[in-house]
């Protein structure tokens, strides 16, 4: 079903579906943002942090949030033009390989613009693991085309 701007409702939740982060996810995207922190890719160093091993980077697991997102067709395909501001990030607790993770998104704006044929989306997404810990907030803006005339 077709999703345009007047369909979003300030107060809905969505929890997007659940997935395991495995080993290749962290390697493939480290490598891609080319992210070579020692705590992230030598487990005997993690191991003498805080964390007690390694964690994946934030960005990456944000990364990973927004993939839930499509997964779970949060936003239409057909009428989500793009995302237009990303603001308030806050890494709570560390993501590690063989979490399971899930997202919680709640819609809290609607703006219309200048131009009649879209609007602005704005959510919060709430990333948490399998043990109910958050791992990061993030509040999203997206520009939605409206329903044809």
């Amino acid at each position: 079903m077709t999703k345009y701007f007047e369909d979003y409702r300030v107060g809905d939740k969505i929890v997007s579906p659940r997935r395991t982060v495995t080993e290749a996810d962290v390697t493939i995207l480290l490598g891609i943002c080319r992210y070579s922190e020692p705590i992230m890719i030598d487990e005997e160093y993690a191991k003498t942090t805080r964390f007690g091993g390694r964690i994946v980077q934030g960005r990456v697991a944000l990364a990973l949030a927004g993939g839930l997102l499509v997964l779970g067709r949060v936003f239409d395909d057909e009428t989500t033009i793009c995302a237009v501001e990303t603001k308030n990030v806050r890494y709570v607790n560390p993501l590690r390989i063989g979490d399971t993770i899930g997202v919680e998104v709640e819609f809290i704006d609607k703006k219309e613009t200048s131009k009649a044929d879209v609007g602005l989306v704005a959510h919060k997404e709430v990333c948490k693991n399998q043990k109910g810990e958050t791992i990061l907030e993030v509040e999203e803006t997206h520009l939605v085309q409206r329903r044809p005339v």
